[in-house]
């Protein structure tokens, strides 16, 4: 059994140290910190290393070419001395693999700097269509359709052919390769993963989405994730004349309210002729396509990941704002398919690739006690990889390696989520209480007004892009609104932890034709519980998010054919919350939200059965919402609860 303690001896943490501050509603402040006091920290990269990089390794960059003839800009950085053949660790990115020019280099060149020392040669590439590649860029580009002709090309191809390159052309390697990224470059070594290049000895995709319309940066359930495609699609897929090394610059709100700047926009579509004027081709798809239908389905990459047989580590993050479902679904995709592949599951208390740049001792308020991105980059990642391309030792990994919220600890557990959790009901009860034993109570309901044009915010800090905490963010703001629902138990007489999926089960009502559903579990502290070192909110009653998610009405039975919701009836809405691994502590409370918005995180529903993303402004209607509850309508989250 791969043993935690044991990797801890003979590793020396040099790490400068330091408390990243998070001052609720100072955006600027909290980028800031974040980008220069914790990523050197965390990974090792820090000036002393580069000027090591420089000595030790020697850069060139190349114009790869690909089956159908298109170069891929690609860098590798080798070792000036080679001893012994070393193995390869690729890196395939939209992003940008600069700095370029031979004299400019990355710090740290590995997933973290222990990667470098140990020596590896390393390659990069600007993938098709971006910076200074070749090529058409095509968003989440979907795999081609089988059989393949000899010139037809997807990212699965590019991988391959790249990995062919590497083979022939550079000097030193002992022919085995790893693959790794995070997010869009985690995506990327998911495609390299189907029909792999023999080569290619072991994978670790970190943060990578696996469907944009059911779980991961676009959707969830069917809901626009407006705020973030803005954001996104407007500096990296907009319209190129030629490859360029470039990047676009953040786009300008002119604003500080993102909350006010998508309300006077309108309806998406909108978007377009205000602001990108053709120039983001992604947006107007988008607009086209409003149910799961061929576009999106053929980018999901979960049916395509059969016969892999090389070893994978896949990396999630609890509080991971753009893609966890991504990690969870290919994680249970690779196990359900490929018996017998070495298929590890890690997922700690992060934010989005916060294990690569931060110390991971904490997220906003919430304090995790160990360095929990140090624990996974030299106890997990390293030795995954050395172990797979180098034959080391020392590497014998459980099912999966998980962090419990809460109780603040890491466990090893031989399967996900861990053998013997109970399906426990808790449910909505009278005058905004939550029980366990509420199934046969009497029946009632409660009931409030969602008005489109006034949306529950998504967070209580003004801001213009979606931003990593507001997933652990205090829920006060929410709490206090008349268009959310409040439920909440008594404290806690002794701990109780829940692992794996949680489900919300509720029965609702509107007086629309349409509407979303929201439900937030969330972790209610004691009000003598002591304050946080990293930040200035009292947590006193600090109410911290901990799971939620969002279902559109429409798609309620089929996200390929929506339906429109009958006004006055009763109707069953089943939201899965995801996985979490967390307890909740004695003296705690549990509390559940349900509200209809959650914007500009979401579009705005229109409360009515008609074109979203067409709207008009007379067609965004104010709707009665009333959540039933009782014997017969028994509103409901389900954990699995861990028992000793």
């Amino acid at each position: 059994m791969f043993d935690l303690r044991k990797m801890r001896v003979g590793i020396a943490l040099l790490l400068a140290v330091g408390a990243w501050g998070c001052v609720a509603g100072d955006g600027a402040q909290e980028r800031v910190q974040f980008a220069e006091r914790t990523r050197d920290a965390a990974n090792g990269g820090d000036a002393a290393h580069l000027e090591w990089l420089r000595a030790n390794y020697a850069k060139t960059e190349h114009a790869v070419p690909m089956r159908d003839g298109v170069a891929l800009h690609t860098i590798v950085y080798r070792p000036r001395e080679i001893t012994e053949p070393l193995p390869v660790m690729l890196f395939r990115t939209p992003y940008s693999v600069g700095p370029y020019g031979t004299g400019e280099y990355r710090n740290p060149l590995g997933p973290s700097a222990e990667f470098d020392r140990a020596g590896y040669i390393f390659v990069f590439q600007d993938v098709r269509g971006t910076f200074l590649s070749e090529g058409e860029f095509e968003v989440i580009r979907p795999l081609a359709l089988k059989p393949k002709g000899p010139a037809t090309t997807d990212e699965s191809t590019d991988n391959h052919d790249t990995i062919e390159w590497i083979l022939r052309n550079v000097e030193g390697h002992n022919g085995r390769v790893g693959q790794w990224g995070i997010s869009y470059p985690g995506w990327q070594t998911v495609m390299g993963m189907v029909d792999a290049h023999p080569a290619l000895a072991a994978s670790s995709p970190q943060a990578s989405p696996s469907d944009m319309f059911i779980g991961d940066d676009w959707h969830h359930n069917g809901a626009f994730r407006i705020m973030y495609a803005f954001s996104w699609l407007s500096r990296n897929a907009r319209r190129r004349d030629a490859p360029t090394d470039a990047r676009t610059g953040g786009f300008d709100y002119g604003t500080n309210s993102g909350y006010d700047f998508f309300l006077e926009a309108g309806a998406a579509s909108n978007i377009d002729a205000l602001y990108f004027h053709g120039d983001v081709p992604a947006w107007n798809d988008f607009m086209e396509h409003d149910t799961y239908d061929e576009y999106w389905q053929r980018q999901n990459a979960l049916p395509h990941l059969r016969n892999i047989r090389h070893p994978i580590l896949n990396v999630a993050g609890w509080f991971d704002t753009e893609d966890f479902y991504g990690p969870m679904s290919i994680y249970r995709t690779i196990e359900a398919g490929n018996p017998g592949t070495e298929n590890t599951l890690v997922a700690g208390p992060w934010l989005h690739g916060g294990w690569s740049r931060m110390l991971g001792d904490h997220l906003g308020c919430i304090e995790f006690t160990d360095q929990t991105s140090v624990t996974f980059q030299r106890e997990m990642q390293f030795p995954f990889f050395e172990h797979h391309l180098r034959g080391a030792q020392g590497w014998d990994p459980p099912e999966a390696f998980v962090f419990e919220t809460g109780s603040n600890v890491w466990r090893s557990h031989e399967s996900w989520p861990p053998e013997g959790v109970e399906q426990v009901p808790l449910y909505l009860g009278e005058n905004g209480s939550l029980s366990f034993a509420g199934a046969g109570r009497p029946g009632g309901s409660d009931s409030y007004t969602s008005d489109p044009n006034n949306p529950v915010p998504f967070s209580a800090e003004e801001r213009t892009t979606l931003g990593h905490l507001w997933k652990v963010e205090d829920q006060r703001f929410a709490s206090a609104r008349p268009d959310v629902l409040v439920y909440e138990t008594p404290p806690l007489d002794e701990d109780l932890t829940i692992a794996g999926p949680i489900l919300a089960d509720i029965f609702v009502s509107t007086t629309g034709t349409d509407s979303d559903w929201v439900v937030k579990v969330i972790d209610v502290y004691p009000d003598d519980a002591p304050d946080s070192p990293f930040c200035d909110v009292p947590m006193g009653g600090y109410q911290m998010h901990m799971a939620g998610e969002i279902m559109r009405g429409r798609f309620r039975n089929s996200f390929e054919t929506p339906g429109a919701m009958v006004p006055g009836e009763v109707t069953h809405i089943r939201i899965d919350l995801r996985d979490r691994y967390h307890t909740f502590r004695a003296g705690h409370r549990i509390m559940v939200h349900v509200q209809s918005s959650w914007f500009p995180a979401y579009d705005r529903n229109t409360q009515q059965f008609v074109d979203t993303y067409r709207a008009t402004p007379d067609q965004y209607i104010t709707a009665e919402q009333t959540v039933y509850r009782g014997a017969d309508h028994p509103s409901r989250v389900t954990f699995g609860v861990v028992r000793d």
